[in-house]
């Protein structure tokens, strides 16, 4: 039996799952009626996003497993990669 992660991966090529990976900041910004939620993880230089209609507690310094697809995100001019999370769970 295949797990939700495994049919996630199969369905859609982009997708990249990592594990045990280790947050070193976490920050939480009200956009409109939405949290955004922003990850930086550790030897990476992309940040890690992800929307939720509640705050979330802090995950600064766990190790979380997720599943993401990167992104290109213009900002202020400037192109930056930027990681959507799909799916996130402490590890």
């Amino acid at each position: 039996m295949k797990s939700p992660v495994d049919k996630l991966l199969q369905g859609h090529a982009q997708l990249v799952h990592s594990e045990a990976l280790k947050v070193y900041s976490h920050t939480q910004r009200e956009d409109g009626d939405w949290i955004l939620h922003t990850l930086m993880i550790d030897g990476c230089d992309a940040p890690f996003q992800f929307r939720r209609k509640k705050k979330y507690q802090s995950l600064k310094g766990c190790p979380v497993n997720m599943t993401y697809y990167p992104s290109i995100e213009t900002i202020a001019g400037f192109e930056m990669e930027v990681m959507k999370v799909v799916r996130i769970k402490r590890a």
